[in-house]
Order: C-alpha cells, then sequence, then structure tokens
C-alpha cells in the first residue's frame, strides 16, 4: 500500500485509533489467541485502525518472532476491514528489519519509533527515516517524542520522502506543531497526516484540534470502548457538554492517576483490559504491575465513566 491510500482510509476516522496491548500468559510467553480476541473486539466496537506493536503493545519487549507473529495475528483479524500499522525501531538496522517483517505478515503501514538510546541531530534522523522509508513499499508514519524532535525543515524534508505519510506527536509542544504544520502546508503539500499521540490523547485533544489536527491515539479504547467511542463522537459532532463532562468526571481524574506510577501509560491500561474480563496477562520487565489500589480506583473510575454516558442519554 502506497502512503495515499493508506491516508485516504485515515484521513476522516469514523471512530478512535487503536492501539492494542500484548497478551501475555501466566508463564509471560505470547498468548495470540487472547491478542487475537483482544484486536477483533476493538475492530467490533469501532475502531478505524489498528496499531499493532507499537508504544502500548510494549514493541520494546517482544523478539522479532513475537513482533512478526502479533501483526500476522492483527491482519488476520482485522481481514482488511481497518488498516493496521505496525510499530518498528531500535537503530536503524533493525528497524528496517522490523519493517520488513510487518510488510511480510501483511501490515498496511508503520509507525517508526524513536531511535534507540542516542540523541540524533537532525542529520541523522532525516537519513534514519528515510533510509527505513526506502526498505519497504509500507508508508511510515514518524513517531516524535523523547529523543526524535524535528525542527520544521526536517519535517518538510520528511514530508517530502517518497514513503513517509505522516507524523504522530507524543511531545505536546503545540507551538513547534504549528510550526511544522505551517511550514509542510507551504514548502511540502500533500495529503500528510498529523496524529495527537500524547498519552490519554483525549485530554489534549481539543488543543490539536484547534491546529487542525483531528487523529489521536486512544489508550482508554483500549479497556473502555464505549466512552473513548463517545467521546470521539461529541468531538466529531461538536458536542461540547459531553466532552467537557467526559474530561471533568473521567479523563482528568484518569491522567492523574496514571501519573502516579511510571510506566502506567501501559500498565494501567493493561490492568483496565483485565478488568474488562479479558486476561491479558501482565507487562513484561521493565515495566510493573500496578499497586492494587491504583487496579481499584480504576475500576471505580471506569464505573464513574459509563455513569456519565447514562446521564448523557
Amino acid at each position: 500500500m502506497t502512503p495515499a491510500p493508506l491516508a485516504a482510509r485515515l484521513r476522516d476516522p469514523g471512530g478512535p485509533l487503536f492501539f492494542p496491548v500484548t497478551a501475555f500468559g501466566p508463564d509471560g510467553s505470547l498468548d495470540l489467541g487472547v491478542y487475537r480476541a483482544h484486536v477483533r473486539r476493538g475492530v467490533e466496537a469501532g475502531a478505524a485502525a489498528v496499531f499493532a506493536c507499537c508504544g502500548t503493545g510494549e514493541f520494546h519487549a517482544l523478539t522479532p518472532e513475537e513482533f512478526e507473529a502479533c501483526v500476522r495475528a492483527a491482519v488476520a483479524e482485522t481481514a482488511g476491514r481497518v488498516p493496521v500499522v505496525a510499530g518498528a525501531g531500535y537503530g536503524t538496522a533493525l528497524a528496517v528489519r522490523y519493517a520488513r517483517l510487518a510488510e511480510a505478515a501483511g501490515a498496511d503501514g508503520l509507525l517508526a519509533m524513536p531511535p534507540y538510546l542516542v540523541v540524533p541531530a537532525q542529520e541523522g534522523l532525516l537519513r534514519h527515516y528515510r533510509e527505513l522509508a526506502a526498505a519497504t513499499a509500507l508508508p511510515v508514519i514518524v513517531y516524535q517524542r523523547d529523543n526524535a524532535v524535528l525542527t520544521p525543515e526536517t519535517a518538510v524534508g520528511l514530508a517530502r520522502t517518497e514513503g513517509i505519510a505522516g507524523l504522530k506527536d507524543g511531545l505536546g509542544d503545540l507551538d513547534l506543531m504549528q510550526r511544522i504544520i505551517s511550514a509542510v502546508r507551504t514548502e511540502a503539500p500533500g495529503d500528510f497526516l498529523y496524529f495527537n499521540g500524547l498519552p490519554t490523547a483525549e485530554q489534549t485533544q481539543l488543543a490539536y484540534r484547534a491546529l487542525g489536527v483531528t487523529l489521536y491515539s486512544s489508550a482508554v479504547f483500549c479497556f473502555a470502548p464505549g466512552i473513548a467511542l463517545a467521546f470521539h463522537r461529541a468531538l466529531a459532532e461538536g458536542d461540547d457538554g459531553t466532552v467537557r463532562r467526559l474530561l471533568d468526571g473521567f479523563y482528568r481524574p484518569f491522567v492523574e492517576l496514571r501519573a502516579e506510577g511510571r510506566g502506567y501509560a501501559v500498565a494501567l491500561v493493561k490492568a483496565g483490559v483485565r478488568l474488562g474480563g479479558l486476561d491479558v496477562g501482565e507487562v513484561r520487565p521493565p515495566l510493573h504491575e500496578p499497586a492494587e489500589d491504583h487496579v481499584k480506583r480504576l475500576a471505580r473510575l471506569i464505573e464513574r465513566g459509563h455513569e456519565l454516558l447514562e446521564e448523557t442519554r
């Protein structure tokens, strides 16, 4: 698939972008049966795309063989109903290897994670992503965060590169994002995608929407799809009352709970999926499980979120 078709499929999604967790069994090994069930439930609930083996999916903890198996399972479960985008990262050589595994498994695109460990200059970042884009026919979405922060000039260079379809922002610098969007619009016009990729992106989506960024990742969709869908719909329809109620009564408390533990952007989400009745197992080291009290608070918060939905009907 070339960048244009992927962009067309993601341009105006009817639902949130789904970043499934990766399921592990009691012994810590990959559980593809449960993973497939998790992906299937998300697609049936209304996900617009599946981003397999990315941050929430513990890309960092998967072997190449496990990665390929998960991407292949996600492709099989979606059966072409929605696109599957797979993570790819580490140094350039390994990122290329993961990209080719994803292509062989049938993925529709790649989410390029930040390079491992080093803090490269802009020239190095541009070369890294260009080599990754050239390695397969899959369109690449570059994930900006941590040690991979782009200047507007570098973003223009990426937008001009064949095979690079968009930018997912996990940094949260709205001034930089506005300058990037403006520079690409004027110097490399085309169908370039932008995503809000901050943890619990709903919390900041009003601000990103003002920049014209309508796509966002939803970790909440993993464990409370009804809440995530209601928020997504309210944003699209301009239902400010529902947006405010969910922000104040669910999303802000969830973000505050998430901030009480390192790695909770993954571990707390996985706990939420288990609370919903699907045993996706624990997170792998170096992440750790949430405290028991935090899981209980999450359960009460999910219940409150559903109560808020009933109040809006």
